[in-house]
C-alpha cells in the first residue's frame, strides 16, 4: 500500500533564533518514501546531521517572524501490522549487544530506578519475555486514560501512575521505564501512524510508541492502542522524549500552527501513481 505523509508547522520568533529540528524521517526508511527535502519559508540555510542515536536533525537560524515548515512525502508499506511473537525470549543483561545496554539506565522520563521495586512486585511472577513485556502493556493501556488536554512536558513515568491521564508518549514512558527496571532494554520512537484499519481518530499528530529487545531483535510495542497496528513510519528513536524533541529553539518561539498527515492512498489512486 501507499501513504501519504507530511506536516505543515508554523513556528514565530521576535528575533534571529538558531533552532534544532527533528522532523526527518529515520534514515532506514528513506528507501520506502518518496520525497522532496524540508525547504523553511521563508527561505534559510540549513544544515543536516545525525545525532548519537542515528536520527537525521536539522539546524537552522529562524529569522524575526513566522517561518513555515512544509514536508510531503509517499511512502510504501506492507500494509501487515505489528509483528506479535510471543516466544520471543528475554536476554540474560551479560549476553546483550552492547549498543542496547544504555537503554536499560534511567533517563529524564524513565525512571526505572524509582520504579524498580513496582515493577518486580506488579510483573515479576510473570514469564520473562513477550509476556511480561505484554502485561506491562496491558496494565499501562488500563492505567492511563488518554487526554491531549492533559498533555504535560512535565510528567514522567512515575507521575503518570499518580495522574491516571496522558498522551501517547506517557504511555511509552510507563512502558519503557517498567521493562528497564526489569533488565528489558526498551526505547522511545516516535513518527507517523494514520488511521488504516482504524477508526478516524481526528487530526493527525505524530505517534510515539515503545520499542523492546527481545529475541535477538527491537519489536514495536504500543500501549496506548495495545494491539498491533499498520502502517507505522519511524521518524526519531532515543532513551525517552528528552532526546527527539520535534522543535528545539535556543530564545522565545511560539507554535502557531501544526498538521500532520498520514494517510492510506485509496487503491484507484495508487493505481494511477
Amino acid at each position: 500500500m501507499l501513504i501519504r505523509i507530511g506536516f505543515d508547522i508554523a513556528v514565530a520568533v521576535e528575533a534571529p533564533t538558531p533552532a534544532i529540528l527533528a522532523l526527518s524521517p529515520r534514515p532506514e526508511e528513506l528507501a520506502r518514501i518518496a520525497a522532496e527535502p524540508l525547504k523553511p519559508e521563508p527561505p534559510v540555510p540549513m544544515e543536516t546531521f545525525q545525532d548519537d542515536f542515528g536520527n537525521t536533525r536539522c539546524r537552522l537560524v529562524l529569522p524575526p517572524g513566522t517561518t513555515r515548515l512544509v514536508w510531503n512525502g509517499m511512502a510504501t508499506d506492507s500494509g501487515q501490522p505489528d509483528p506479535v511473537v510471543p516466544e520471543a525470549v528475554q536476554h540474560p543483561v551479560e549476553d546483550l549487544p552492547p549498543e542496547t545496554l544504555p537503554f536499560l539506565m534511567p533517563s529524564r522520563y524513565c525512571e526505572s530506578d524509582l520504579l524498580m521495586q513496582e515493577a518486580w512486585d506488579r510483573f515479576g511472577a510473570i514469564a520473562d519475555g513477550w509476556a511480561r513485556v505484554q502485561a506491562i502493556c496491558d496494565f499501562a493501556h488500563e492505567t492511563i486514560r488518554f487526554d491531549y488536554a492533559a498533555a504535560s512536558t512535565e510528567r514522567t513515568a512515575s507521575t503518570s501512575l499518580r495522574d491516571g491521564s496522558g498522551v501517547c508518549r506517557d504511555y511509552a514512558h510507563m512502558v519503557i521505564a517498567f521493562a528497564r527496571a526489569l533488565n528489558i532494554p526498551a526505547r522511545y520512537a516516535s513518527g507517523w501512524l494514520g488511521d488504516i484499519e482504524w477508526p478516524d481518530m481526528g487530526p493527525g499528530d505524530f505517534c510515539a510508541w515503545t520499542e523492546v529487545y527481545l529475541g535477538g531483535r527491537w519489536y514495536v510495542f504500543d500501549a496506548r492502542y495495545n494491539v498491533p497496528r499498520i502502517g507505522r513510519i519511524t521518524m526519531v528513536r532515543g532513551r525517552d522524549a528528552a532526546d527527539v524533541p520535534m522543535l528545539t529553539t535556543f530564545g522565545a518561539s511560539r507554535l502557531e500552527r501544526f498538521a500532520v498527515f498520514c494517510d492510506e492512498v485509496p487503491p484507484q489512486l495508487e493505481a494511477a501513481e
